[in-house]
């Protein structure tokens, strides 16, 4: 079992900036066996792909929406997985969410994922 945590949402006024963090951690998974990912879900919509990243830290890959404005990056010794967010609209107004899954690889998809967080509310007003 993997237990993930997401923080660090909140309010910010458009063209502002949050980073979200995500802690994952397992007693039989090691950290650095998963590969992650952040989605985010709006009121009465589906949930979307944000961006993911490799056990490695490499080949991170994004949504066509984040346009350059959003990184991921995560830390093997914190076991953390942060997304910085930058010059944020409030079209991106979510539940943002982080989640794991036990291969190399991240997914742009949602069922690729075994485990998930409770998500942390972004709100970003114009």
């Amino acid at each position: 079992q993997v237990h993930v945590v997401e923080s660090g949402g909140g309010l910010v006024q458009a063209g502002g900036s949050l980073r979200l963090s995500c802690a994952a951690s397992g007693r039989t998974v090691a950290y650095t066996d998963l590969a992650m990912g952040w989605f985010r879900q709006a009121p009465g919509k589906g949930r979307e792909f944000v961006a993911n990243i490799g056990w490695n830290g490499l080949n991170p890959d994004y949504a066509d929406f984040v346009e350059g404005r959003f990184t991921i990056s995560r830390t093997s010794a914190k076991n953390t997985v942060y997304l910085q967010m930058n010059s944020l609209k409030p079209e991106d107004t979510s539940i943002y969410y982080c989640a794991a899954r036990r291969t190399v690889l991240g997914s742009t998809s949602t069922d690729a994922y075994d485990y998930w967080g409770q998500g942390t509310q972004v709100t970003v007003s114009s």
